[in-house]
């Protein structure tokens, strides 16, 4: 397992990611924006967090432990940002934030939309001073329209994008995906928004803003839906764990009780399924004989493989599925990753010194870059911990204007 650089890290050690180059101010809290930036701070750039000087991010409490009074969330979503504490809602936060946005290349918010615009801090503004400026806007409605100005979350923006009604067992109401998916689909877009960006700022020599809405970031990833439904008026509904029409696509019991989910939904992959059942037969069985064939019939299959597989254990069934070169795999719980042997030989979880914890465990950054990898520099900030570092050497106060600032609470 990997471990990464300690907590005294900062943007210029380490190996250099391929956005190192780049300064990124990061606004606003929680997932849908603080995620946009992990993900470009994992790639080298210097992202400055401004929080409030009171709690700060409320990441920083949420997690269901929190060992020795620290979220188990904070040192993920945080890492490789400096913290700096300001009071936005105050003419001289406003002023050092406009100081430090027109210093960036990159600013990231998720307020609710016309918030920066009351703070004096809209893009135009900004653009004045510094016309290569993008700045990302995460929200649950986008920034125009009749529902921009209202507050708009993940379950919302799920729910509107057509994910929550088809999520779940059809007897029963929607389910969430377990995760704030909507959030975490809503920053990928800001981050590829802010890729494009760069790439037009080349030619152009000029910034933009980088709308990226909750409900069309779920919206986008819902396949054929739309079209599906323009065509031919069909309506998907909850299906649990299938998709219908698509067999063998599912999850299956074993004998130590284990789920394994097992693919085989094209003529080849499941003639050779069917021999190593022990059931050639069932590859020429009308029912089952072809793709639309073994739609129809998919609970009756889905019985037939469950019905084989619950008489081995999840480690024959795999070893079985993988000389037969059809797709299998365990459903994993979280313990389960930590002594995969893939997990293990690709570093997907490094271990990061913590000056609180020793060390915390994490996901690494992805995807992985043969050139210019990311990596993990050091874990969620301590609030505050570089306000007179960015403060001095970006804004150029002095220490005593820091410290001024600091007894009056703005910082």
């Amino acid at each position: 397992m990997t471990v990464a650089k300690g907590p005294s890290a900062t943007c210029q050690d380490g190996p250099k990611g391929p956005l190192a180059d780049l300064r990124v101010i990061e606004m606003g809290s929680l997932i849908a924006g603080p995620f946009c930036g992990q993900m470009l701070g994992d790639f080298g750039a210097e992202v400055i967090k401004l929080e409030d000087p009171g709690k700060g991010d409320p990441m920083r409490q949420w997690g269901r432990s929190q060992p020795q009074g620290h979220s188990p969330w904070w040192p993920v979503i945080g890492r490789n940002k400096h913290s700096v504490t300001l009071d936005l809602r105050s003419k001289e936060g406003q002023a050092i934030a406009r100081k430090l946005i027109v210093s960036a290349d990159i600013v990231v918010e998720n307020f609710r939309p016309g918030t920066l615009e009351k703070w004096g801090l809209s893009y135009e503004s900004l653009a004045a001073e510094n016309p290569r400026l993008i700045m990302a806007r995460v929200s649950g409605f986008g920034q125009t329209g009749p529902y921009a100005p209202r507050a708009g979350y993940a379950l919302v923006g799920e729910a509107m994008g057509g994910l929550r009604y088809i999520t779940g067992e059809p007897d029963r109401a929607p389910s969430r995906a377990g995760i704030s998916i909507g959030d975490s689909l809503a920053a990928i877009h800001a981050t590829l928004g802010v890729l494009m960006a760069l790439h037009a700022r080349e030619r152009s020599g000029r910034g933009q803003v980088v709308d990226a809405a909750i409900y069309e970031s779920v919206l986008t990833v819902m396949e054929n839906m739309i079209t599906e439904y323009a065509l031919t008026g069909y309506e998907r509904e909850r299906t649990g764990s299938v998709l219908p029409g698509i067999a063998p696509s599912n999850a299956y019991p074993t004998k130590g009780g284990e789920l394994v989910v097992i693919g085989a939904n094209n003529d080849n992959l499941f003639g050779r399924l069917t021999k190593t059942m022990g059931r050639p037969e069932l590859a020429d069985d009308p029912r089952f004989n072809g793709h639309a064939a073994r739609g129809v019939n998919q609970t009756e299959l889905d019985g037939l493989i469950a019905d084989w597989t619950s008489t081995l254990t999840a480690e024959e069934v795999l070893a079985l599925m993988q000389t037969a070169e059809v797709a299998a795999g365990r459903v994993y719980r979280t313990r389960d990753m930590f002594e995969d042997p893939q997990f293990k030989a690709r570093d997907a979880i490094v271990e990061v010194p913590h000056p609180v914890f020793g060390s915390v465990k994490m996901q690494n950054a992805f995807p992985k870059l043969s050139a210019n990898p990311g990596s993990i520099r050091w874990p969620g900030p301590a609030l505050g911990e570089h306000t007179q570092d960015v403060l001095t050497r970006v804004v150029g106060l002095s220490a005593k204007d820091v410290a001024d600032l600091k007894a009056r609470g703005l910082i």
